[in-house]
């Protein structure tokens, strides 16, 4: 067996008890979890501090010294052990809490011994104290470390006793076991062109560098392998899907998309429009199949370059669908995409749960027949009898709210799989971007509409309450409408309805009938509810729209001026501009009000900041990444796509480019990776690499 494969317990200092902590907790199994186990951190171990020199801004330091005393004071679990410790320049006190027998006769044994302590001083009273500090005898030979790692742990590990200094005593433990196990990955010749270490001298260099230099290459060499291989995960399996799937071919652009673009467009596109839409054009004339993301921020108008993809379909005599992950949201399209079908004798139809039987019955029969050129819906146009004569287009918004496995449906509409453009208003960092739709090809809507004013964006807290709702009244009686909205967290649901209706009756106080109409739509509501009220205030029967996160996505009211966002420190970025989104469509000033309460953290305060100061989606996105990381923002935790051990997509970005450059010119020298220099990259993918990367594929 590889010695790498060797189940944890059987390392000496495991054990079966700390075997299964150290399963359960951290996910180490085997000797190759352990030294995945990376540092998140190093100390320096060569330089020692004298008391008389620490300031409170320090942070861990080392200092030789001696304890003089050593006392116990309190009972049970209130116990502590006190010692006091000495240099030549001053004294501080070591204090260990819940103190058990076995420190206090190893720590008397050291009583007036020369010995070194390390840890975090603390300052009080003027007294300097260092809480749990590690001690080590002045004649121990780990005492002459420098860089030493720093392991993440967690309270039930530790309680196991497996603190950090346990941590790397496996380490050095496991190393004279596995080091000549550790195979290499990456030719030569890769090596040699992008400058890597070997990957041995990484491993043993990242847990216990000889120099900064040193740790720095092991770190670049292991970040560059994580990514490399993802990338050449992704871009082989374009690669192969490219020969595997074909789609039907449109190679004519005529009657409808030109009368359409000549006759019918009531705005000019914008350059970037036009670009993305050449992109599709020439995707679609071939028989690969399209795969291809459309990205773009709120109001950057996706919805018209995918109804220009459709004409095109038509032009080829072949229908299109457009899957939406709501039913508010798949009502919007529809009506937009029905005025524009509308103009050049196009049949469009609509789809969802809500459609009744009767209306199913001739939705199939005139999809089957090809009476239908485009239709609209929710989940319900994957179900097994929705059945089309000629699908060749698929169009999905906001994909990442649909299981692979409904996707995948949609292959199975059509005598050859569609081709398809995947939506998402969601701005992601390019990145990011690069990770979870690799395979496929990017389009980015860059530049809004002319005309568009920008939000005017502004943070108050409680005690703004009344100006602000004084504020609401003036762009009322201007004929404005206001959005009103309150967070939403599965934990709180309860909470989060009350605070809803404590501000919907605060606000029906304030805005009284009949002058004021107030609708309200939440959660709990029944869907026929929720659209009752969501059409009142689009006919502008209502003034204030009191809500939850529900208008998020899908309510197009170009009358409403105002967007406030209650509890705006409970928002994520991604939410936040979402919502903002949901005003300024209109040709008046818009404005988006972000309360809060008084005390915001660290990061609560830069996601409001960030709000105000930029509404470029693309750089809250990557504000976003760093706050969150990858996993949160895409709510990829359980993916495994981004399950990186030591790579950080924000902060490795031109590590991420090189790993991506290296793959590519990699798979254009040797496609199949057949050649014998390449052999060692390919085992290592096929052993551990050679997955489904399925985010962003219908397969």
């Amino acid at each position: 067996m590889n010695p790498l494969l060797t189940p944890i317990e059987y390392l000496k200092g495991v054990g079966p008890q700390r075997a299964e902590v150290l399963k359960s907790e951290l996910g180490i199994f085997n000797f190759r979890d352990l030294l995945y186990h990376f540092p998140f951190r190093y100390v320096n171990r060569s330089e020692y501090f004298r008391i008389s020199d620490i300031s409170s801004n320090i942070a861990e330091i080392q200092i030789k010294g001696k304890m003089v005393s050593l006392k116990e004071i309190g009972e049970n679990r209130k116990k502590r052990l006190i010692a006091q410790f000495q240099d030549e320049t001053g004294s501080a006190e070591l204090i260990w809490f819940r103190s058990t027998s076995w420190q206090v006769e190893k720590f008397k044994a050291l009583l007036h011994k020369p010995i070194t302590i390390y840890g975090k001083p603390s300052f009080f009273n003027g007294n300097i104290s260092f809480t749990h500090p590690e001690i080590e005898e002045e004649d121990s030979q780990k005492s002459n470390f420098g860089l030493l790692p720093v392991y993440p742990n967690s309270e039930k590990v530790l309680k196991k006793g497996v603190n950090n200094r346990v941590f790397q005593a496996l380490q050095l433990e496991m190393r004279q076991q596995i080091q000549n196990y550790i195979k290499e990955n990456l030719s030569d010749e890769l090596r040699k062109k992008y400058d890597l270490i070997s990957r041995k001298d990484a491993f043993l260099q990242i847990h216990f560098p000889d120099s900064i230099e040193n740790l720095q290459s092991a770190a670049n060499r292991l970040k560059f392998e994580e990514f490399f291989f993802l990338h050449l995960s992704l871009l082989s399996k374009k690669i192969n899907d490219n020969k595997k799937f074909k789609s039907n071919p449109f190679p004519n652009v005529g009657k409808y998309f030109n009368s359409f673009y000549s006759n019918h467009l009531s705005f000019e596109l914008t350059d970037a429009q036009k670009r993305v839409i050449k992109e599709i054009r020439n995707d679609l004339g071939k028989e690969a199949q399209m795969n291809r993301l459309l990205q773009g921020d709120v109001g950057s108008g996706k919805t018209i370059v995918a109804f220009f993809s459709m004409l095109i379909a038509a032009d080829n005599n072949f229908q299109s669908l457009m899957m939406a992950p709501t039913e508010i949201l798949a009502q919007q399209h529809y009506n937009g995409l029905k005025q524009e079908a509308d103009k050049i004798g196009l049949k469009i139809s609509i789809l969802t749960g809500s459609t009744t039987k009767s209306e199913r019955k001739i939705i199939h029969e005139e999809l089957e027949s090809g009476k239908i050129d485009i239709l609209v819906g929710t989940h319900a146009l994957i179900e097994d009898k929705v059945t089309f004569k000629n699908l060749g287009l698929a169009v999905i918004d906001e994909q990442h709210r649909f299981g692979v496995a409904q996707r995948a449906k949609l292959w199975k509409k059509g005598s050859k799989p569609p081709h398809i453009l995947i939506m998402t208003a969601t701005p992601i960092p390019r990145t990011l971007a690069m990770t979870l739709y690799g395979d496929l090809d990017a389009s980015i809507l860059d530049e809004l509409p002319k005309g568009r004013k920008p939000i005017v964006t502004v943070h108050r807290k409680d005690k703004d309450r009344l100006t602000i709702f004084k504020f609401m009244k003036d762009e009322i009686a201007k004929g404005r409408q206001v959005y009103v909205v309150y967070p939403l967290i599965e934990e709180s649901e309860k909470l989060d309805y009350k605070d809803l209706m404590d501000g919907y009756e605060s606000i029906s106080r304030y805005f009284p009938l009949p002058q004021y109409a107030v609708s309200i739509v939440h959660g709990q509501m029944k869907s026929a509810d929720k659209e009752f009220e969501m059409q009142r205030f689009v006919q502008n029967e209502t003034q204030i729209m009191v809500a939850t996160t529900v208008i998020e996505v899908g309510v197009n009211v170009p009358n409403a001026s105002i967007m406030l966002i209650e509890s705006a420190e409970k928002f994520g970025l991604s939410q936040l501009h979402q919502l903002r989104g949901r005003v300024g469509r209109g040709a008046e000033q818009s404005y988006c009000i972000l309360m809060t309460k008084d005390g915001l953290n660290e990061v609560a305060f830069k996601r409001i900041s960030t709000m105000v100061e930029t509404q470029d989606g693309f750089k809250i996105a990557e504000v976003d990444l760093e706050l969150r990381g990858p996993g949160n923002v895409m709510g990829t935790q359980q993916s495994g796509m981004l399950d990186f051990k030591i790579a950080d997509l924000n902060r490795d970005k031109e590590i991420f480019i090189a790993a991506k450059n290296a793959a590519e010119w990699l798979l254009t020298q040797d496609p199949m990776l057949s050649d014998s220099k390449n052999k060692i990259i390919f085992d290592f993918f096929e052993a551990f690499h050679k997955k489904q990367i399925a985010w962003a594929n219908i397969s």
